[in-house]
């Protein structure tokens, strides 16, 4: 595998057209009648992971996949059709399945020219580095883990490359290339104590090739990181149950806002009245102090994206300032029914999928409080330093989520020698935010393992925030205690 992916010729050469104004063409012929909006997306993926188990390789996997997909949008009702193969023949099976979906003439305005853009990440494939050095990793990776301490009985370790290769062809006449790489990094230690087996866990990754995740400073953190978590983990006990104060850590804890809140101002939900922030654009939702931004410009993170998979360039959404919603997170359909432009938020899958409204990286921005003021103001409760999971039903704001390190907090002070376990936090999404009393200063991104499902569709997403307290009310803590 070349270093460097292929370019757009590769999409042309594959459905035999001469150029690119060819390819519009066609698309525009098929699209332009009837239409809306729509669009060709065209896909090239090779995906490769490489599993270590019992000290060794348990098994290597590479996939190579693509196809494109025609999406036709008629009285905000889709069609979309999809193939599995890149071919001039299957082009036009796809148009021809189309033309069956009726609806009222729509013209295609020409859209303004995007201006050129600095690239989130470099144009590289990650799919460079041959078996032999990947090995070679894992096994320094294995090797330093166990040495760390003598309970370890097992280490697993799952590296995994993307180089994913897009084409837009939108009917107005644009046509996107986007080349994205992504690599992920997870170690797994699992440690014995009597009879007792616990797990820790750690990872991460970016819009970017191996590089980084070679430096032994980097994946030496990440095997300490898990080391710790599983020692915590064998010496917690039950966390109690019911309303207190919860404090949550910079970072990772982010996942609650994502999904308690990402979702809830995701465009489709409110176009079709689910969310219930429905009917509270413009109205205090939140703490003064709090500001939560979906951005997918940051470089290398991620949820990142040069353009979104509606060929929109991504941008930086402010979803709440100061307390108050500000907008939602739009594709092309949700934007035109409230008569916004996109903003970038068009995601899908894989080509076998039409795209909806999703987060990139959405995070909290910073407050005033000193962390450390945080915890002294905390007479009681308890600091949450890491999830494992959260879900949350749109309709009524209901979530839950899986607390894996906790500790208690006394008297102001976080008693790090006394973790937790088995902790669930239930709330509703749109109540949670108005129950947070201190934000502070400390705003941090996750590592970069984030995955986020709605509609059956996986995609990759950051979160992030600094640490926050949550006064009681604002969520229930579920323990064994």
């Amino acid at each position: 595998m070349s270093k460097y992916l292929p370019l757009k010729q590769y999409f042309l050469d594959a459905f035999d057209v001469s150029n690119q104004t060819a390819l519009v063409n066609i698309v525009g012929e098929a699209l332009h009648k009837e239409a809306e909006d729509g669009e060709l997306y065209a896909e090239s993926t090779q995906t490769e992971s490489i599993f270590w188990e019992h000290g060794k390789v348990e098994s290597v996997s590479y996939t190579d996949s693509e196809g494109f997909g025609l999406r036709k949008v008629v009285n905000y009702e889709t069609g979309y059709v999809h193939s599995s193969e890149l071919s001039r023949s299957a082009l036009h099976t796809v148009v021809g399945d189309l033309r069956n979906m009726q609806g009222k003439h729509g013209v295609y305005k020409r859209e303004k020219r995007v201006r050129k853009m600095q690239e989130k990440y470099p144009a590289i494939s990650p799919l460079f580095v041959g078996l032999a050095e990947r090995t070679a990793l894992l096994t320094a990776i294995d090797a330093y883990a166990r040495a760390q301490d003598e309970r370890i009985v097992q280490v697993d370790i799952v590296l995994t490359g993307v180089a994913e290769n897009v084409l837009i062809v939108r009917p107005d006449g644009r046509v996107v290339h986007d080349v994205r790489p992504l690599v992920r990094l997870n170690v797994e230690v699992r440690m014995k104590d009597g009879e007792r087996t616990v797990g820790g866990r750690s990872g991460m990754g970016g819009r970017e090739d191996y590089s980084r995740l070679f430096q032994p400073a980097v994946w030496g953190k990440l095997v300490l990181d898990a080391v710790t978590e599983a020692r915590l983990l064998l010496i917690a006990e039950n966390c109690p149950a019911g309303q207190m104060f919860v404090v949550l850590g910079p970072g990772w804890t982010a996942i609650l806002l994502h999904e308690a809140i990402g979702h809830t101002l995701e465009g489709d939900f409110n176009r079709m009245a689910l969310s219930p922030f429905a009917d509270k654009m413009g109205k205090i939702v939140a703490h003064p102090e709090i500001t939560v931004v979906d951005d997918g410009t940051i470089k290398g993170r991620r949820g990142s994206l040069n353009y979104d998979d509606e060929g929109t360039p991504t941008q930086r959404t402010v979803l709440i300032e100061n307390g108050r919603v500000e907008s939602y997170l739009h594709d092309r359909m949700s934007a035109r029914h409230f008569g916004v432009s996109p903003t970038g938020n068009g995601r899908r899958e894989s080509f076998e999928f039409q795209p909806y409204p999703r987060m990139t990286n959405t995070f909290m921005q910073n407050g005033t409080s000193d962390p450390a003021e945080i915890i002294t103001a905390t007479k009681r409760g308890i600091y949450a330093e890491k999830f494992r999971g959260g879900q949350v039903d749109i309709a009524t704001g209901n979530f839950v989520f899986n607390a894996t390190i906790l500790f208690p907090i006394e008297d102001g002070v976080v008693l790090v020698d006394r973790p937790l376990r088995q902790a669930t936090l239930t709330g509703k999404g749109y109540d949670v935010l108005t129950h947070v009393d201190m934000v502070g200063t400390d705003s941090a991104l996750d590592p970069g393992i984030g995955t986020c499902g709605k509609n059956g569709q996986s995609v990759p997403v950051g979160v992030g925030q600094p640490t926050i307290r949550l006064a009681p009310g604002a969520v229930v803590v579920g323990g064994a205690a």
